[in-house]
């Protein structure tokens, strides 16, 4: 099943964005409850921003902090107290941050996806006992949420954004589709998108960093960058994208269920 969520990854396209002089950037991909390695690549940043010398160095998370991996809360705190603590970090909105705070806000439509695409475990980080998931509707899990998920986390993930422009990139969570200006995208598709934006293969107006769609590694295109390698799979990698100048480089850790 998971096997079917991973796409083939081509030998890396020239890239030909830039990133304005005197900034650094790191995307992140999709972390999907993966505290562990969070902390672990937020090390590796760290000591790699060090090493590079003194920029205006900003990290842009990439959207789909929850669901799925085994701590969506630890991972929501420890973020949020990232973004009181340090100038120049960004978030995109991912759609399973969409689909969670439907959960929240009582959504049956919402509330039955979260369940679908691993919300158990995100219920649970928050410390929803597995037989009271188990037993529970998805009225009552939706009830059981609005009085547990911290409001500081609801606010927080819904203040996150649409997208990030920066230089040359333009960083969403899916993708875009290839039929609309860059400036005239849905925030749906900006969510949601798969085809036809991942085989598009022509330039776009700007470098798409995205996550959304597993490859095993970093997925280089004319038109995309493909971050997310699946960090929450049993031997998947959480990974980032660095970016300055002309230059990109990435690095990994392995994902929690290593």
């Amino acid at each position: 099943m998971l096997k079917k969520l991973l796409r083939a990854v081509t030998a890396p396209a020239r890239v030909t964005a830039e990133v304005p002089a005197g900034q650094r950037v790191y995307a992140v991909g999709d972390i999907h409850g993966s505290r562990a390695a969070l902390s672990e690549l937020l090390d590796l940043i760290a000591a790699d921003d060090r090493e590079r010398g003194p920029a205006d160095t900003r990290i842009v998370f990439l959207g789909d902090l929850v669901d799925r991996g085994p701590d969506s809360a630890g991972v929501v705190e420890d973020l949020l107290r990232l973004s009181r603590e340090r100038p120049g970090v960004r978030f995109v909105f991912g759609n399973h941050e969409e689909i969670f705070l439907g959960a929240v806000a009582g959504e049956a439509k919402s509330t039955r996806m979260f369940c679908r695409v691993g919300g158990r475990e995100t219920a649970l980080s928050y410390g929803l006992s597995a037989p009271d998931y188990e037993r529970m509707d998805h009225a009552e899990l939706s009830a059981w949420l609005a009085q547990h998920v911290p409001a500081d986390h609801v606010a927080f993930l819904s203040g996150f954004e649409p997208s990030v422009a920066v230089g040359g990139y333009l960083l969403v969570h899916a993708g875009v589709h290839p039929d609309r200006a860059l400036d005239a995208q849905r925030e749906s598709d900006l969510r949601w998108i798969r085809e036809p934006f991942l085989g598009h293969g022509k330039p776009l107006g700007a470098m798409i960093v995205h996550g959304h769609t597993i490859s095993e590694a970093v997925d280089y295109r004319p038109h995309r960058i493909g971050i997310d390698t699946g960090a929450y799979m049993p031997g998947g990698r959480l990974t980032a994208l660095g970016m300055e100048g002309a230059a990109t480089w990435e690095m990994s850790v392995p994902g929690d269920l290593r």
